[in-house]
């Protein structure tokens, strides 16, 4: 038998096809090992936006306010060195990953946040509370972003390695939010929603969940 014969055809992929995959793959077991210990972890732990990580540029603000909004960093890249190339929006995957479809009772959903460089080398991007959204929709209706009411400025400048993700979770209180930024927010309704992550340009697919 040819020995070629299972060899297939590894060299006809690009260089850049070839890493998108490996990365996607990479992406997809992260996710599951932080699921998994997402599980496993103690259902009360964090607030509206968990704890995170401070960068280096992070500001300080209102912890009432934050709280509602404020992702809070599982896994986190390191701060920023001076003189890193800012990230190309071509190179970068912004994913969006959610614990269950449904929600009952007072359940909070809760969500993985995850960003990675396909580039060819390290580069920078501001990952702070105002450049990366996490937004919920129903139907026409803005319902909660976790940029409403954030407060100081909101900078979190992130080196990312080829390959190394950044994984943030967010944590929805089941209420709604705005600019007005009230202590007293409306209850969401039961029904069918949908997550979306942005980061600039970039969006993430829809993620369809529902509260009961």
């Amino acid at each position: 038998m040819d020995p070629d014969t299972f060899r297939g055809d590894l060299g006809v992929e690009g260089p850049e096809v070839y890493w998108r995959r490996r990365v996607a793959v990479l992406v997809g077991v992260l996710v599951v090992v932080a699921v998994v210990a997402w599980a496993c972890s103690a259902s009360g732990g964090l607030g509206a936006g968990g704890r995170g990580t401070p960068g280096r540029d992070g500001g300080g603000g209102s912890p009432s306010r934050e709280a509602a909004a404020r992702p809070g960093a599982v896994a986190t890249a390191p701060p920023s060195p001076d003189g890193e190339e800012p990230c190309r929006g071509g190179d970068l995957v912004l994913s969006l990953h959610a614990e269950s479809q449904v929600y009952a009772g007072d359940r909070k959903p809760s969500f993985l946040l995850t960003v990675v460089n396909t580039g060819d080398m390290s580069c920078e991007v501001d990952l702070g509370r105002r450049a990366v959204e996490t937004r919920i929709t129903s139907g026409g209706d803005r319902i909660w972003s976790t940029t409403d009411c954030v407060s100081g400025p909101g900078r979190d400048m992130r080196t990312l390695r080829r390959g190394v993700p950044h994984v943030t979770k967010v944590q929805w209180d089941r209420r709604r939010s705005g600019a007005d930024c009230r202590s007293e927010r409306p209850v969401a309704r039961p029904g069918t929603y949908v997550a979306t992550a942005r980061l600039g340009a970039l969006r993430s697919h829809e993620l369809i969940f529902h509260l009961r």
